[in-house]
């Protein structure tokens, strides 16, 4: 009896809480399309977390299946929420799903490259100054398309149907514009490995810009010929027209404020000194170097209020025409050529994609900007380049907009009675000054944990930066920026610049002296993968509900933000060549060895793991014993004891592995890892050598009671189509044969 009531009231319970979930949704179903993007990322998410690449038939046959059972499921059960969310999720997923798979095999396999210094022939894509470690502007990057090696092995090779980043010497200023044909002798490199298991994968950031590798020149470029071949209006009108203007207002704006100006005006941000940008991270700041939405936006908004003041001064065209809709869309047409003009990257898409939906709710008198908008450009965006889910400016971007939008839908009302209440200019004052800190606010704790998540970082004066530079960008910089630009081809453009260089120049300061506060960068460990993800996910549970359930999505972004706290660190790391070691020490990374990549695989680890790296001890042992070196004689061993587990390091080997370590050394070991290749040194030990880091790229080793576990950068990525091979080779160049 007790188990048969027992049973009914579980049914009970169960049947009640179907019916108030149930009520909710009902209650949210005008918000249930906005869902479709959440959707497609899982779809795309789901794609790139596998370990092996799906075949044809689980890529593209597969996902077809659920798109019509969806769709049929989504006719026959239009009438029950469920069913609508049900169908209708299966195929967002399945829609995600499927253009991942395509997008990954629209692209080539990435092809061999010499390991020695080659000369090499191809043509000027584009071109963008690199800023010098002092803020000087020592060379120039190129971007060659269609490379040829001129080796003898290499005859007769097809050209590179991906293209080569090439740093050009410091001293080589040479006229060049893309279309040239050139010629260069270059050290390349393919993408590296990541520096650790589960760190930012180059190779597959690569694979999909559709790049080869990257190399630094050997001698200055050789300028063969303006190719004759019919060339896109990119090269042939954007990309002159980008550095024609760079050029100039950097003549008149010299250093970094010329660098700052010319990134906001063209997109040319690859000149802004690195110790600019560190402020700018510092502070908060680093959003007004990446056009984006803030950059469409003033622009689009100055363009607006010009043509409405044009029109209102036009008595005739103001009293017959819908003045507030065309200027909207001249303030459009004059944002898309903005965006054009600095590169149509992805935040500035998505800004276009919203301005445009917002110019037709002007035209048709619907909201200006709305969370609908948003969706639609999210699902317009992904299925077209869905590998920039995984890029942080697709997350900041969207996570920004998201909040803000959920975040003036919640405090609108209250906002509105508020200025409805205030009079005269200090209350108007004070409006605009909590619109902008809640604007900056909003926006600030949205792309918190993903800046937390990419750069390891959290900047607690964020909110007091933006408040300072933000309004100067405004009314100052953009505005200004705006007319040198319609001054150029007057050659009057130094009368705009130079003020606008004064706004720049306090920004540059503010950015300075915030970053300089105690505490002005925190930095965090690696957030893994399934953080980011809870994070994102509650974000959007957060912001896409109205509901008070709506609060529950505060569980999982607190999760996520904690994340890094509940991840197990690994005890020793080891370079993806094999020749860099670092021992986690308590609160100190302890770093020894030789690596090619090596100031790149250091600064990775110093980000995921929140510590300065330092070198290990020359003799002796760190205060906590966990470490000790040389005190067998050899400067070169190394000890690590941990949870009762041993492990022996062998940092630096001159002999190549041909001296064997001696059996009383391998004695009780874990685990022996070796800078060089073990060959017949402690057969009874686990092994790991340059061999192994050769086949499985970074090791992470984790000496616990229970034993000695190796997480490999192979084993996290799996066999995916861009995980190089071992040793980071391609594809070879050369055609086949005809037997072949």
């Amino acid at each position: 009896m007790k188990e048969a009531s027992l049973r009914k009231t579980i049914v009970f319970l169960k049947s009640d809480l179907l019916t108030a979930v149930t009520a909710l949704l009902l209650a949210e179903q005008r918000r249930l399309v906005l869902w479709v993007p959440v959707g497609m990322a899982l779809g795309v998410a789901g794609y790139f977390g596998l370990r092996q690449e799906p075949s044809v038939w689980g890529g593209v046959a597969l996902p077809m299946l659920c798109i019509g059972a969806a769709l049929l499921g989504l006719w026959r059960g239009w009438q029950s929420v469920w069913g609508r969310i049900v169908a209708g999720g299966c195929l967002a997923v399945a829609v995600g799903f499927l253009a991942a798979w395509l997008s990954t095999h629209r692209h080539l396999p990435m092809p061999e490259l010499p390991r020695r210094a080659v000369e090499i022939t191809g043509t000027v894509q584009s071109m963008a100054a690199v800023a010098g470690r002092d803020g000087a502007v020592p060379g120039r990057m190129v971007v060659l398309a269609n490379a040829r090696f001129e080796t003898p092995l290499d005859a007769d090779m097809l050209p590179l149907k991906r293209t080569l980043r090439v740093k050009l010497k410091p001293d080589d200023m040479g006229d060049l514009a893309p279309g040239d044909e050139v010629w260069v002798r270059v050290m390349l490199m393919p993408p590296p490995f990541p520096a650790f298991p589960g760190g930012r994968d180059l190779q597959r950031e690569a694979w999909f810009a559709n790049s080869a590798g990257y190399g630094r020149a050997l001698n200055p470029v050789e300028r063969l010929s303006v190719s004759s071949r019919q060339r896109g209006w990119i090269v042939t009108v954007l990309e002159p027209l980008r550095e024609t203007l760079d050029t100039r207002i950097r003549a008149v704006l010299p250093g970094a404020v010329g660098a700052v100006a010319s990134t906001v005006l063209t997109g040319e941000s690859a000149s802004v000194p690195r110790a600019v940008r560190e402020d700018f991270a510092a502070s908060g700041l680093a959003h007004l170097l990446a056009v984006a939405g803030l950059h469409l936006g003033l622009v689009m908004g100055l363009l607006m209020g010009l043509f409405r003041l044009g029109f209102a001064l036009w008595e005739w065209a103001a009293l017959r025409w819908p003045c507030k809709a065309l200027s909207a869309l001249l303030a459009l047409v004059g944002g898309a050529g903005y965006a054009m003009l600095t590169g149509l990257h992805l935040p500035v898409i998505r800004s276009l994609i919203m301005a445009s939906i917002a110019v037709l709710g002007i035209a048709v008198g619907r909201r200006v900007v709305s969370m609908r908008g948003l969706a639609l450009a999210a699902t317009l965006l992904l299925p077209i380049m869905p590998e920039e889910l995984l890029g942080v400016a697709f997350q900041m971007s969207f996570a920004a907009v998201m909040a803000l939008v959920a975040g003036y839908e919640a405090l609108g009302p209250w906002f509105a009675g508020y200025r409805a209440r205030a009079t005269g200019m200090a209350h108007w004052l004070v409006c605009h000054l909590i619109a902008l800190a809640l604007t900056s606010l909003l926006a600030g704790l949205a792309t918190l944990p993903i800046v937390m998540a990419h750069f390891g970082q959290i900047q607690p004066f964020f909110v007091l930066a933006n408040l300072l530079a933000v309004p100067l960008m405004a009314v100052w910089i953009m505005p200004l920026g705006l007319l040198a630009l319609l001054l150029m081809p007057l050659h009057l453009e130094a009368m705009a610049l130079t003020p606008m260089g004064w706004g720049v120049d306090l920004v540059l300061s503010m950015a300075h002296g915030v970053a300089r506060l105690p505490a002005a960068r925190m930095s965090v460990p690696h957030m893994p993968t399934w953080g980011l993800g809870a994070v994102l996910l509650g974000l959007c549970w957060l912001c896409l509900w109205r509901q008070r359930w709506r609060l529950w999505g505060v569980v999982p972004v607190a999760l996520g933000m904690l994340s890094p706290l509940l991840l197990v660190q690994p005890d020793v790391l080891i370079s993806p060549d094999g020749g860099l070691m670092a021992v986690r020490d308590g609160g100190h990374l302890l770093v020894a060895g030789r690596s090619r990549d090596s100031a790149a695989v250091q600064a990775a680890w110093a980000q995921a793991f929140a510590r300065v790296p330092e070198p290990f001890p020359v003799k002796g042992q760190t205060p906590d014993g966990v470490l000790s070196c040389g005190e067998d004689g050899d400067l070169d061993i190394c000890f690590v004891s941990k949870n009762g587990r041993m492990a022996l390091l062998r940092v630096v080997d001159k002999t190549d592995g041909m001296a064997r370590l001696t059996d009383a050394l391998c004695a009780d070991m874990d685990v022996v890892i070796s800078s060089a290749p073990l060959r017949d040194s402690c057969p009874n030990a686990r092994r790991l050598d340059r061999f192994s880091a050769w086949r499985e790229g970074a090791q992470a080793v984790y000496l616990e009671k229970h034993g000695v576990r190796v997480v490999t950068d192979r084993a996290v990525r799996g066999a995916r189509p861009w995980v190089m091979k071992p040793g980071g080779h391609g594809m070879p160049n050369l055609p086949l044969a005809p037997s072949e």
